[in-house]
């Protein structure tokens, strides 16, 4: 039975016989969230029940699962777990990304290249760095310059950019000299590199920095938002926060102030929620700039399968829209180690 307790978190915390608090947590994704209890690592469902132990008792760090694998680090070394917890791909790489259409970047040796879930090289390691496929492109640099390869590990934008970004709604970043600009899928200018700073495409805009003040662009390239903000974060759920001197702001696509307070650090809503800072707390918003969760966490992070994980002293639990903590009955305690 999952159970969500209403008390402050502190003292939630002290009267809860055998609290759901762990000492570090992930955000949740594909329905399960990464969380450490003592020297072991797990993953929990969003009932708080522990889904996944992580076997191999030299692991220190896991990532998120994509693919049906997530990257595991021992020692100063690589690989890959499955939803059993056990290795499916053996520590052996230097770097690893995440899982993406299949494949997953390493570096193997001094080189990356391209895996299967297999663990099989698909794309052979002959590149100075990769990043993981996004829209069916990948960006790889060699020679000190950057290009984009396919799946089949044919090169479809010829190396020639200083930097460059993974694709994200059918546009990039790229740069070449000091400007930044953005390619279309076939390596085609699609925004001119004009731009001091840029950022990738996120709902419909993008946010471009010009001198020193930041506005976004549509994907013809044209100013729906004005530079003249201090700093911008990504358009989510409709909504990017925005500094404005010392004062933090939210903005509509139009680039209408519709969320002002006295926030010293805000985030990006997401599940109609965004944290916020306020007198060093941190507490949830919803659009309407109403605080729907009060200030009263050490941190906290975004909301994700009806969940948003939060610190109370130097703990991590979850909390849902209401503010009220998981708590539950059923397996919280991970499997024995492997030996």
């Amino acid at each position: 039975m999952v159970k969500f307790i209403e008390l402050p978190p502190l003292l939630l915390a002290q009267a809860m016989p055998d609290p759901l608090l762990f000492d570090t947590a992930a955000d949740f994704a594909e329905g399960v969230a990464a969380v450490r209890i003592g020297d072991r690592l797990a993953y929990i469902d969003p009932t708080g029940t522990i889904r996944i132990t992580v076997m191999d008792e030299n692991i220190d760090v896991v990532g998120e699962f994509t693919d049906d694998r997530a990257v595991a680090r021992a020692g100063e070394y690589f690989g890959y777990i499955d939803q059993t917890g056990h290795w499916a791909i053996d520590v052996q790489f230097r770097q690893a990304k995440r899982f993406a259409g299949g494949l997953a970047a390493v570096q193997g040796g001094t080189r990356y290249g391209f895996i299967n879930r297999q663990g099989n090289w698909m794309i052979e390691p002959e590149f100075e760095l990769a990043e993981s496929f996004s829209e069916e492109l990948a960006v790889v640099k060699q020679e000190g310059r950057y290009g984009y390869l396919n799946p089949q590990g044919e090169m479809t934008i010829p190396l020639q950019f200083r930097d460059a970004w993974s694709f994200s709604e059918a546009r990039a970043v790229v740069k070449i000299d000091n400007k930044q600009g953005y390619i279309d899928p076939t390596g085609a200018i699609a925004i001119p590199l004009t731009f001091d700073g840029a950022f990738s495409f996120a709902g419909g805009l993008a946010r471009v920095r010009q001198g020193s003040q930041w506005g976004f662009v549509n994907p013809q390239g044209n100013f729906q938002v004005d530079p003249r903000f201090d700093y911008a974060s990504d358009f989510s759920e409709g909504l990017a926060a925005v500094l404005e001197g010392s004062q933090w702001r939210y903005i509509n696509p139009a680039g209408e102030v519709v969320i002002t307070g006295a926030f010293s650090y805000v985030g990006d809503f997401s599940e109609g929620l965004a944290a916020v800072q306020v007198d060093g707390q941190y507490g949830y918003i919803n659009p309407a700039g109403e605080l729907a969760i009060a200030p009263q966490f050490q941190n906290a992070g975004p909301f994700a399968n009806g969940l948003a994980r939060v610190q109370i002293e130097n703990r991590w639990g979850f909390i849902n829209p209401n503010g009220q903590l998981l708590s539950g009955e059923g397996d919280r305690q991970p499997r024995p180690k492997a030996r």
